[in-house]
């Protein structure tokens, strides 16, 4: 029989004011400090008990000093008590907390064994990590609004065509209990979700769009529609964690090296069809144009035979890559 998976809600922790315990907590330890000294001058015969009681009275009070906590803005701490979820802090100012419970973040990791991780995620196969190695890093959960950007992939688009592309996701953290408790690693968590989404998003589109659609959405041209359907990919594979998605844009977008050389010169043959039928249908109408004018300012009568020769000449000066050179005829024109 498997067990109960639990998904854990945010709960606000219950805490006292930070500066009220503290002069409670100093005044205790100064009164027992007193006691102990006075006790320790005058009292004779129980004179160890009470001096025993005033230290444990001062011990008790160092605990409790332990309980103290200063919170940032936008930052928050997640607390446990005896292996349970007792509440999160994330109001920022001086508060005492039950000294006892103990501050949990898996995105920090302490011990002589690890390396500590940085605060910028990266990919979860090659992490990004310090060469020093902490016991007890900050336990905090950031609130504020990260930048995650992954290393760029290589993809097939909907064609089958390799390329490589990269995002950058704008996120935060919205939900602590479910950060910390319902994923290992949010972090990582958040990486291998948005590669994944983004492998699902780029399948459904090709690079660009072909000679025969002119009106089909691509991975080029249509950037703001992929976008909102990326960042709404991301957002429910990572509700689970308690993140969320504010923007999911592509940063870099190009074919694969082995293909790129390819496109290149499909691209350029493209462009070089529609620039030819620019030049010809200019060509066209400016013999027309000139026909027709030939015609109304009665310049010069041509039959069917000279106009076909002059409407040659015409389309090959106009159309030429090369400046014609020009013939004078002295003779006569028939």
């Amino acid at each position: 029989m498997s067990e109960k998976a639990y998904v854990y809600e945010e709960k606000k922790l219950e805490t006292r004011s930070g500066g009220t315990m503290l002069l409670l907590s100093l005044a205790g330890l100064v009164m027992s400090a007193t006691g102990i000294v006075l006790s320790a001058m005058f009292v004779r015969g129980a004179q160890g008990v009470l001096i025993a009681l005033l230290s444990l009275l001062a011990v008790v009070f160092i605990v409790l000093l332990c309980g103290l906590k200063i919170v940032k803005p936008n930052e928050g701490f997640v607390y446990t008590f005896f292996g349970k979820y007792y509440g999160t802090l994330r109001n920022e100012g001086f508060y005492w907390v039950n000294p006892f419970a103990q501050a949990f973040n898996p995105v920090v990791k302490t011990g002589m064994d690890v390396l500590s991780v940085e605060e910028s995620s990266s990919k979860p196969t090659q992490p990004t990590v310090s060469g020093v190695i902490t016991i007890g890093g900050s336990k905090a959960i950031s609130l504020k609004t990260l930048t995650l950007n992954n290393d760029k992939q290589k993809i097939n688009d909907k064609l089958g065509n390799p390329i490589i592309i990269g995002i950058v996701v704008i996120w935060r953290v919205v939900n602590t209990a479910k950060a910390v408790f319902n994923v290992d690693n949010y972090k990582e968590f958040l990486s291998i979700q948005c590669d994944s989404a983004l492998r699902n998003i780029v399948r459904l589109y090709p690079y660009d769009s072909s000679s025969e659609d002119e009106t089909e959405k691509t991975l080029r041209s249509s950037g703001q529609e992929i976008s909102e359907k990326l960042r709404d990919e991301i957002q429910s594979k990572v509700d689970v964690a308690g993140l969320e998605i504010q923007e999911a844009r592509i940063t870099h977008l190009s074919y694969a090296p082995e293909i790129a050389s390819v496109m290149l010169q499909r691209q350029q043959a493209s462009a070089i069809i529609d620039a030819r039928q620019m030049i010809v249908d200019g060509a066209v109408g400016m013999v027309e144009m000139a026909l027709a004018k030939l015609n109304s300012n009665d310049i010069v009568h041509l039959d069917e035979e000279r106009k076909a020769i002059m409407v040659s000449n015409l389309l090959l000066v106009l159309c030429a890559n090369k400046d014609v050179q020009p013939v004078v005829n002295s003779g006569s024109l028939y």
